[in-house]
């Protein structure tokens, strides 16, 4: 039941190639960067990556990218704030790109989460996006069927965690996170501060530690070569 590992190397460790990552994230909130900076370490490549954006500036995602380990990427929103790494790779067609509307990624993967087959959408019906997927109408409407998003992982970031795996968030930060830890065969966790069992009120758990397989604690500091970790750092300090 002990789901800690205190090793960032050793919990990312067996992600192999050609996995499907989940990212979860909104803008630069939620990110589990410690994680990603450990993948980029790791060596893992021709990764599919489900995620909201494609990545911002040169660390995290964007560094995955520029390594050229990135074959695919599912998202909403790849042109998000300093989006060269997605755009340099993707106009030398070393990336392939899957534009999903942001609800119906996030009820994608739910669908996974919960076992279920799929579900049918008005969103992108009538549109490119629609282009070889079954359509219905419905009430009236015309709907388009969304098969399950599942992913092989999910780099999830917390803000507490025990050593059971059960997690809480801060306020926005939550975003994604908590579906993307249902979703995947092996979800790995990078939290704020690691606390004693039955500390946390069971009211206020997000995640149960049941989806959950490992956990880490990496502080509230952004890796080193993240650009916010110079202000930071100097507020800690």
């Amino acid at each position: 039941m002990n789901k800690q590992v205190n090793d960032i190397r050793e919990a990312v460790a067996d992600i192999r190639d050609g996995a499907i990552v989940l990212v979860p994230g909104f803008g630069a909130v939620g990110i589990a960067d410690h994680l990603l900076e450990a993948l980029c370490d790791q060596g893992a490549r021709d990764l599919t990556i489900v995620a909201n954006n494609a990545g911002n500036d040169e660390h995290g995602l964007a560094r995955l990218i520029n390594l050229g380990r990135v074959r695919k990427v599912i998202c909403s929103y790849p042109r998000s704030g300093d989006y060269s790494a997605f755009l340099n790779a993707y106009r030398s067609k070393s990336l392939e790109l899957e534009l999903v509307p942001q609800g119906t990624i996030s009820e994608r993967m739910r669908c996974a989460a919960a076992g279920l087959g799929g579900f049918f959408s008005p969103v992108s019906a009538g549109t490119k996006l629609a282009e070889g997927k079954e359509t219905r109408v419905i009430d009236g409407r015309l709907h388009v069927f969304e098969k399950p998003l599942r992913g092989d992982v999910a780099l999830v970031k917390a803000a507490d965690g025990d050593r059971w795996g059960n997690l809480t968030y801060r306020k926005s930060s939550r975003n994604f996170n908590p579906v993307c830890a249902m979703a995947a065969d092996l979800t790995i966790v990078e939290v704020e501060r690691m606390v004693d069992l039955g500390s946390l009120d069971p009211e206020a758990v997000v995640t149960p530690g049941i989806f959950v397989d490992r956990v880490i604690e990496v502080g509230r500091l952004p890796p080193r070569n993240h650009p916010l970790y110079a202000k930071y750092s100097g507020a800690a300090a």
